[in-house]
């Protein structure tokens, strides 16, 4: 509301917002309780139909899915080197290159992460979804509580079922293994070994230096998009942390008041009730704060962080598509040299065979002479 003054007691409180120039406030005029109800726009009704369309096709395609694919019962394994969390991965599927129709495995973190390079390696240019970090993420002080290992747990469930819906990953003879082999180790042998992907990483390193002699625009077009979603996300991946930091902060502070109150009202008879009535309120005000920033840890959070993680992916993906194209145009232009020192060396031995052929033609015009 314009010109309303604001209270003493709440004005040292309020975000500054010229201190935070990566947070946008948008304002929406919201209906009053009780007033009448507004009707629906063509806006509003063209997008519920278009929403309408969207879940008959999700519908569709989950009647034409041919594998699924679920992630649960995490269990804590300790050994005398490690401790980590091994997921259950059930498989069901109709594929006819399946010799099962159901499967059942176990699977730790390190087995998703190698599903995951097999897949970037053989295929450079797909996107696959990303994995959780293999680190503590913000706010999560052990990651092996009930609340990561559940993170965790969907994180990797959303990563098995995005490959399977995917058109050419889910067909990969790397997805097949990691569902049906009990054991992967004898199948991680057969990867590229260590000087092998180093010669790679130096390959890439190369190209990157060199750049690239000609790009195509939709490619910088992609890029310059790719790379300025990441830095929005991740601004509000941040602003996200703080307010959460902040409500926490305040959702102590409210606890303290609420005890305070309550001790308050014992010591003042006269002024009992009203001091437990504030005191009840700011309880169930640190209650409400507490299950917002609940919500906001357990739902947005994860969300924002798979989208800087999709983000990361993309840029990932383009990288690799610009170290082919770099790697494309550096074999051409060494087919290029080669093919100049090719015509040179045909160039000279013709020259050769001529003197050659010169220098016999006056030897014979010597005898014939003689």
């Amino acid at each position: 509301m314009s010109g309303a003054a604001v209270p003493g007691d709440i004005s040292g409180h309020m975000l500054d917002l010229d201190e935070d120039e990566d947070l946008e406030v948008f304002s929406k005029n919201i209906s009053l309780a009780g007033s009448t109800p507004m009707p629906n726009s063509p806006d509003s009704m063209v997008n519920q139909f278009r929403l309408d369309e969207e879940n008959e096709e999700e519908q569709q395609d989950a009647i034409n899915k041919d594998i699924f694919i679920t992630v649960d019962n995490p269990e804590s394994h300790i050994s005398a080197i490690e401790t980590f969390i091994m997921y259950r991965v059930v498989t069901k599927t109709t594929r006819s290159e399946f010799d099962s129709s159901q499967y059942e495995v176990r699977r730790r973190y390190q087995d998703f992460l190698w599903l995951k390079s097999r897949l970037e390696d053989n295929y450079p240019t797909l996107i696959v979804h990303p994995l959780p970090e293999k680190f503590v993420m913000k706010g999560m002080v052990d990651r092996f509580n009930d609340d990561f290992i559940e993170t965790r747990r969907k994180a990797l469930h959303r990563f098995l079922n995005r490959i399977s819906e995917h058109p050419i990953l889910s067909n990969s003879h790397y997805l097949k293994v990691f569902l049906t082999e009990e054991e992967l180790a004898p199948h991680r042998k057969q990867g590229p070994g260590f000087l092998s992907r180093m010669g790679e990483t130096m390959r890439a390193m190369a190209n990157s230096v060199r750049g690239l002699r000609s790009k195509l625009e939709e490619f910088d077009v992609m890029q310059e998009y790719v790379e300025d979603f990441s830095n929005k996300i991740c601004s509000v991946d941040k602003v996200t942390q703080r307010i959460i930091k902040e409500q926490r902060e305040y959702m102590d502070e409210l606890k303290q008041y609420s005890s305070t109150y309550f001790q308050w009202a014992e010591s003042e008879k006269e002024l009992a009730e009203p001091l437990k009535g504030i005191g009840s309120c700011v309880e169930r005000c640190s209650k409400e704060t507490e299950e917002q920033v609940q919500h906001l840890s357990e739902v947005l959070v994860p969300a924002l962080h798979e989208y800087v993680l999709c983000a990361d992916t993309l840029k990932a993906v383009m990288r690799r598509r610009n170290n082919i194209q770099a790697e494309f145009e550096a074999k051409n232009e060494a087919l290029a040299s080669r093919k100049t020192d090719q015509e040179m060396c045909l160039a000279v031995w013709e020259t050769f065979l001529l003197s050659q052929r010169a220098g016999l033609l006056e030897q014979r015009n010597g005898e014939d002479a003689s």
